[in-house]
């Protein structure tokens, strides 16, 4: 199926304007959900009831009010919200050229692709040859859907990222954790660097990471439709935390796991070895209704009880 655009745009910097059409760069696979229904299985609604009397209030009779103090606001009506929104905007302007590694990714938000319109393929690939040359990523302002973002357009493979970013007060700090500074020993140091060598890849690959949790759920989905019974499993203890870890050994014990990149892992020899089926069977997802006798754990499971 063919991508569609979600609107005609116009990026400019300088005297220079670039016609563009925009396409979400994402799409929610979505989590698992499941609705609230009442016990007969029927569906049930949402009310909002009034805090004065308790009587259900309709959508139409609701306004929107900002707390200024504990129970005290100030109603808008909704022609006054409206004229306070963004005016929507077919320009992003660009301000400024920045090194790509200079905006720290933990200030990225939804991102978006643009395609050349008509008659902007020539300006267009001038534009990612450019920034692809300099090493460097355009920021821009652009209001979209009542809201103005500051955003960055990147160079991507095959053409330009728009990338929505946060503002700076929308982005905690990691100061305010006040994270302990410990020193570490250059033997631990050389032991981690070469634990890290010996799994280092050189690209991502999105392709090799999958949603176990959700494939879980959905299978047990399926086993329910089909009219199989789901029980709960019997599951691990889990740790106390208490455990005293010596950093040097976990670093040679993990260094044991892979002798080579292309070895397949092996259990550190002090640790017990667990069948994978096991634990498959720990991490099974399975419901039990209240009138279905539950199946007897295990013998091993009821030995730790």
């Amino acid at each position: 199926m063919a991508a569609r655009s979600i609107a005609s745009l116009t990026l400019s910097f300088g005297l220079v304007s670039i016609p563009v059409k925009l396409y979400s760069a994402t799409e929610s696979a979505g989590s698992v959900s499941f609705k609230l229904l009442a016990k007969d299985g029927s569906r049930v609604k949402q009310q909002y009831v009034s805090d004065t009397d308790g009587k259900v209030v309709e959508r139409a009779e609701m306004v929107k009010g900002y707390e200024f103090e504990k129970d005290r606001f100030v109603i808008f009506t909704p022609d006054e919200l409206k004229a306070l929104d963004e005016a929507a905007s077919h320009v992003i302007d660009i301000v400024a050229f920045v090194p790509e590694t200079s905006v720290d990714p933990i200030f990225y938000d939804k991102a978006y692709f643009l395609a050349p319109d008509k008659r902007g393929g020539k300006p267009y690939a001038l534009l990612m040859a450019a920034m692809r040359q300099s090493g460097r990523c355009a920021l821009a302002r652009w209001s979209w859907k009542a809201k103005q973002y500051v955003v960055q357009v990147r160079a991507a493979e095959d053409g330009l990222v728009l990338q929505q970013l946060l503002y700076a007060e929308e982005v905690r700090s990691l100061k305010d954790l006040n994270i302990e500074k410990v020193d570490v020993s250059s033997a631990e140091l050389t032991l981690a660097l070469q634990l890290i060598d010996q799994i280092a890849q050189e690209t991502y690959d999105p392709s090799a990471f999958q949603d176990e949790e959700k494939k879980r759920i959905l299978a047990a989905i399926d086993e329910r439709v089909a009219g199989k019974q789901i029980v709960a499993s019997a599951q691990a203890e889990p740790s106390t935390g208490g455990q005293v870890i010596d950093l040097m050994e976990a670093l040679r014990a993990s260094l044991g796991q892979r002798p080579g990149k292309a070895s397949a892992a092996k259990a550190p020899e002090r640790a017990e070895a667990v069948p994978a089926e096991a634990l498959k069977e720990r991490k099974a997802v399975r419901w039990a209704p209240k009138d279905v006798e539950p199946v007897a754990a295990p013998a091993r499971a009821r030995a730790r009880k």
